[in-house]
Formats: C-alpha cells, sequence, structure tokens
C-alpha cells in the first residue's frame, strides 16, 4: 500500500521563551532568518532538553504538517534529517521530534541520523499580545539533505504527494540556483506523484521589505521551481517579495488587496504555466482564507476566486504554523481525491475551505496540544460540506466531534 504523503527536508524543533529576545534582535519582527550552526546560542543539550521538558518546544516545519495529516487517517512519513546524540541515538531535540511525530503514527522510518550536524531548531522571541516575534532558525542537519538519499524514498514508499518544505533553508537543497530542487520535483512528477514545496517568509519585518519592493535571495530559487511544481501556496506578504524578486518590484502599486492577489496569480499563470497537459494550482494566504487559481489538464486556466473562511470564529492563540497547517488540510483533502486533481476534476472550493478548517482549528489550540482538534477525515470533511458560518468556536469543535 502506498504513502498517501511523504514530507522531505525540514525537521526542526521551535523553541520559544520570553526570555529569546536576542531572536528578535537577529530577525526583526515577525519575520525568519537562516543562520549557521556556529551562530548558534551556546545552549547545551540537557539546557534544550529542559527546555522541552518545560514545555517550551513544539515540533517545527513538517512537524507542523505530517502529525495533523496522520490524525485524519492518512499514511504519511517524513524524510529527513536528525542530528546524533546522547538521547536513545538522537541529541535532545532530534529525539523530541523523532518521539512526536511516532506519537501521531507518523511513518519515522525514512530519517537519517547525521553524524555530525545536529537536528534543527528555529528559537522565537514569544512577545507579549498577538504580535508575532522574530524566528532565528538554525537549519544545522537540514543544510546537508541529500536528493539522492530521499529518491530513496520515494521509491520506496511510492507516495500520492510528495511535500517539500521549505525551498529556502538548506544549502545543499538549495544549491545550483535552485536548479537541483526543480530536478527532483520533476523526478517525482515522472514517478507519479503530486508535488508541492513551500517557500517562507524570508527576512524580518517582511511588509516593510514588501512595500519597498526589496528582492529576496531566497525567492529566486523558486524561478526554476515554480514551472514544475503541481501545486504552490504563499503568503501575501511573501507574494510581494516574490513578485518583487522574480518580476517587476511594486508591479501592484495602487491595487487593492483583492485586485493585487488576482494580479499575482495570474503573473504566476502567465510566467510558469506554460506546460499543458498538467492540472496545477496555486494560491494565496490571507487572514481571513484564501485565494486560488488553477489549470485544468485541457490547459484551460481558471480565473482567481477567493474562499473565505468560515471557521475563524474564537480566540487566536498563536499564529506560528498558520499557512503549514492550511497546507496539510488543503493535501488532506486532494490525498483523498487524488485522481480528480489529476483529472482536473477537483472541487477546488472545498480543498481550500479543507485547508482553512485545519488552519484554524491549529492557531487557536494551547501550545501544549497544537493537533488536538484535528479529527478523521469525515469529520473535517462534514464540517467543510455543511456550509454552516461557525458563530462560534465551541460550535465548530461540536461539529468536528460529532
Amino acid at each position: 500500500m502506498s504513502t498517501d504523503v511523504l514530507v522531505l527536508n525540514t525537521a526542526a524543533v521551535d523553541f520559544r521563551s520570553s526570555e529569546f529576545e536576542f531572536a528578535e534582535k537577529m530577525v526583526g519582527s515577525g519575520g525568519l532568518t537562516k543562520w549557521k550552526t556556529e551562530d548558534m546560542p551556546d545552549y547545551t543539550q540537557q539546557q534544550l532538553n529542559q527546555f522541552i521538558q518545560n514545555g517550551q518546544a513544539v515540533a517545527g516545519g513538517s512537524g507542523n504538517t505530517a502529525p495533523l495529516m496522520a490524525r485524519t487517517g492518512l499514511k504519511v512519513a517524513v524524510g529527513a534529517n536528525l542530528g546524533s546524540g546522547d538521547f536513545d541515538g538522537l541529541d535532545a531535540h532530534g529525539r523530541f521530534f523523532y518521539d512526536v511525530m511516532a506519537a501521531n503514527n507518523v511513518d519515522v522510518s525514512q530519517f537519517y541520523i547525521h553524524p555530525k550536524l545536529p537536528t534543527g531548531c528555529t528559537f522565537i522571541y514569544d512577545k507579549k499580545g498577538d504580535e508575532r516575534g522574530g524566528l532565528a532558525f538554525f537549519p544545522n542537519a537540514n543544510n546537508d539533505f541529500d536528493f539522492e538519499r530521499f529518491k530513496g524514498s520515494v521509491e520506496k514508499l511510492n507516495p500520492k504527494i510528495v511535500y517539500y518544505i521549505y525551498s529556502g533553508l538548506s544549502d545543499r537543497g538549495d544549491a545550483n540556483g535552485g536548479k537541483d530542487l526543480a530536478e527532483f520535483i520533476k523526478w517525482c512528477r515522472s514517478k507519479g506523484s503530486v508535488t508541492i514545496v513551500d517557500s517562507h517568509t524570508y527576512a524580518g519585518e517582511p511588509q516593510k521589505l514588501a512595500e519597498k519592493g526589496t528582492a529576496v535571495k531566497e525567492y529566486k530559487l523558486l524561478e526554476p521551481l515554480l514551472g514544475q511544481v503541481d501545486l504552490f501556496f504563499t503568503s501575501s506578504d511573501e507574494a510581494k517579495m516574490i513578485e518583487n524578486t522574480i518580476g517587476t518590484p511594486k508591479a501592484w502599486k495602487g491595487l487593492d488587496e483583492d485586485g493585487f492577489h488576482k494580479h499575482f496569480l495570474g503573473f504566476l499563470a502567465e510566467k510558469f504555466w506554460t506546460e499543458n497537459g498538467s492540472s496545477r494550482m496555486f494560491g494565496v494566504t490571507v487572514s481571513n482564507g484564501a485565494y486560488e487559481k488553477h489549470c485544468a489538464t485541457d490547459g484551460n486556466i481558471s480565473e482567481v476566486k477567493k474562499i473565505e473562511s468560515r471557521f475563524m470564529a474564537g480566540e487566536v492563540i498563536d499564529l506560528v504554523g498558520a499557512g503549514d497547517s492550511f497546507r496539510a488540510g488543503f493535501l488532506s483533502y486532494v490525498a483523498n481525491n487524488v485522481e480528480k486533481f489529476k483529472n482536473g476534476e477537483l472541487n477546488f472550493d472545498e480543498a481550500v475551505s479543507m485547508g482553512n478548517l485545519f488552519a484554524a482549528l491549529y492557531i487557536k489550540a494551547p501550545l501544549d496540544d497544537r493537533y488536538g482538534n484535528i479529527r478523521p477525515y469525515e469529520n473535517m470533511l462534514k464540517s467543510v460540506t455543511s456550509k454552516v458560518n461557525y458563530r462560534s468556536f465551541s460550535d465548530l469543535l461540536e461539529q468536528v466531534n460529532s
């Protein structure tokens, strides 16, 4: 039996604390920057383990997606690098990541234990209120992602979907200007897998950078990739920086939010959807839903459409991982309807709505139980197809639990 989704690349642990003000100074508010292993704060393995025991750590990267999909009943695997150490063969945070995946029924057979580099980690300044603090990311073993090694994972597991998370955060994965990743994605498609690749909100203060028209080198890596990948979603701030980098800077000047998202997805389709006979879908996530544009196998390209979220009632606990959890829901729907997607017959509205539902449930979950609101796929689908505008979070939870 084939695997439904194989998530590749970023296995990292997010450490959060109001004491990590150094992360804000390294990054700036609201963004992420990548640092070298030698730049890491000088915490011992015992100290990192204490953060974990104190509840100051969550599984990030593929940890924001794989367990969510697995909890719906899908067969999900993670292929990534973890660091070796004294915690049953892994370093402290690698052991934590591994155990979280295993506890949530994720296939952990495709981890590679790196003999020299530690497990990736992110230090997040836990700011007061709902403002998102800076994310200082140390890829560590993730920097040495080997496509040839993980081609073996694809051949062994025969996944319906290959999900590479993220472009821009691995030195080896991003080598050759992103062409190596593009060739790998092309190879995965030749094996019959539907493919999706994420980017991230690189650099601090992304809104300011976007409005200045600043190019960000990590988004240049998307240029060889986006003509190969089947599915791609990005955030609104990222979308502006992407176009600044691979298109005309500030080409959206004078457009309102709705006009910009229609313009941006039209720009991507015109630039990258040159291959006929393939079903594609690109989108932009926003605070109250997502915009999408898709292409059917006959080459017919849809208009851009916004699908508003009906699930936003209730208090937001934490926005870190909102985009990842959206993709987890979206991919749960695609994996359950993969042949319809390949044939261009997917219900794209329902697919995006499933992403909206997962994101709402994730960002409103307590930090010590980030996956706890996710239920079997049939429960989630009933919430999506009910067409109810949920007025309270308790009403939504009652529906997904029924």
